[in-house]
């Protein structure tokens, strides 16, 4: 996976997983193909457990109550994944930079990936484009990467359940 300047790609990878944990190994490493993160061995049993483990410290990141703890949270995380960038040009996908060490298993790349990404993006866009739904039976995360920052909702649906549900509090308060 390339990391753009703003780590769009990578944040909106964690999201993913963090909304819909997979339930095995083939499941993690079909999904991480399909995000463009190719494993450079077999995703083994250690790399689903690892990978549960940065989502939740990630989801950590994501829940913290205001920007310095946010940052703490993420500072951790960057320290436990880091390794030296380095130029690759692994697969012939043209060069680009890693943060990782060569032949790392899939959970750690998907720790110094998820790190580096939310850093990328959190620093270039704003401390506050990374959360939850704001509807309260939803917990879906999702990353900000709007033109204006002010995203609210995971989605168009629950948007729209959002509104219907102010606009009938409104009318009955009305009456």
């Amino acid at each position: 996976m390339h990391l753009n300047p703003y780590g769009e790609d990578p944040v909106n990878l964690a999201a993913d997983l963090a909304n819909r944990r997979p339930a095995d190994v083939t499941e993690l490493a079909d999904r991480c193909r399909a995000a463009g993160v190719a494993p450079d061995g077999p995703v083994t049993p250690r790399d689903l457990a690892r990978t549960g483990e940065v989502l939740d410290a990630w989801e950590k990141v994501v829940d913290a109550s205001d920007e310095e703890e946010r940052a703490g949270l993420l500072n951790r995380m960057l320290a436990a994944a880091a390794a030296y960038p380095r130029m690759t040009n692994h697969a012939g996908a043209g060069w680009h930079l890693h943060y990782r060490d060569e032949g790392q298993p899939l959970g750690d790349v998907l720790h110094a990936l998820i790190s580096v990404g939310t850093a990328l993006h959190l620093a270039g866009r704003g401390m506050h484009r990374l959360r939850r739904c704001e509807v309260s039976e939803c917990a879906t995360i999702f990353a900000d990467t709007t033109r204006t920052g002010r995203r609210r909702y995971c989605s168009h649906r629950c948007a729209n359940r959002d509104a219907v549900r102010r606009h009938r509090a409104r009318t009955a308060s009305s009456d």
